[in-house]
């Protein structure tokens, strides 16, 4: 691989990280948190900011629903990743390929959201979050593809587990699942702008979490993070541009 951040291999995981109420406050800063002038994400910080947090919903029921669980541990240095997927190629699913968060469609009877990301986690990759820590929830988004609205709410919901185990990916629906330190998701130089598939000749903002022309975090998932790092009062360098308009008509619809 050339350049870009190695991920974890899928359905293996990493030592154990050394507690939070054992790490070492003395910790020389990192080399993100010498460039950035901030120190990085770190589990504490997030709780107490989603714990304050008013998520914006959606205005009005769509005939569609979905849901997306954002997954925390604890990593080395006592600061804390986040747990992306690589979603299978799939006909008919408007996010094939993508890199995005364990969740799916809300459609069984009577599930809610938050149920449903639960349910979906755990078929995808294994993690049950039925007692992790639920430490918030994000702004609702609408679904769109390549910049036009699909007609479907998108639910987030931020969970922290301590000691996640092994993950056990669903290969009809990821082909690959990592964590990916949250420090790497503000380093400039993982920050590009380009055309995907399907985006014709416009250019998105995305973030490289593992192979640069593979493993690039654009479009929902990208939008999810805007959301999550503003919460923590840490908000994205605006990077869409001419694209801002149709993002802003497409969230307030």
């Amino acid at each position: 691989m050339s350049g870009g951040y190695r991920p974890a291999q899928a359905g293996r995981s990493p030592a154990r990280s050394e507690p939070a109420s054992e790490a070492r406050s003395e910790a020389k800063p990192s080399e993100v948190e010498k460039r950035t002038e901030q120190p990085v994400p770190r589990i504490e910080e997030i709780r107490h900011a989603l714990a304050g947090y008013d998520p914006v919903l959606a205005k009005r029921e769509r005939e569609r629903h979905a849901s997306v669980a954002l997954v925390l541990r604890q990593g080395a240095g006592n600061s804390a990743e986040i747990l992306f997927i690589e979603r299978a190629e799939k006909e008919g699913d408007p996010w094939s390929g993508h890199m995005a968060f364990p969740g799916g469609r809300v459609d069984l009877p009577g599930e809610s959201p938050e149920q449903a990301a639960v349910r979906e986690t755990l078929e995808e990759v294994g993690l049950e979050l039925a007692g992790a820590e639920r430490l918030g929830r994000l702004d609702d988004l609408e679904g769109n593809r390549a910049g036009r609205a699909v007609g479907m709410v998108i639910s987030a919901f931020v969970y922290h587990l301590p000691q996640p185990g092994e993950l056990v990916k669903q290969d009809s629906e990821v082909r690959e699942a990592f964590w990916v330190p949250v420090r790497h998701l503000i380093e400039p130089d993982r920050r590009v702008r380009r055309a995907f598939h399907g985006t014709g000749s416009f250019e998105f903002p995305g973030i490289v979490v593992g192979e640069p022309d593979r493993h690039v975090v654009w479009g929902l998932t990208y939008r999810f993070l805007e959301v999550f790092f503003r919460a923590l009062g840490r908000p994205f360098p605006d990077a869409w541009g001419e694209l801002a308009a149709v993002r802003d008509h497409i969230e307030s619809a």
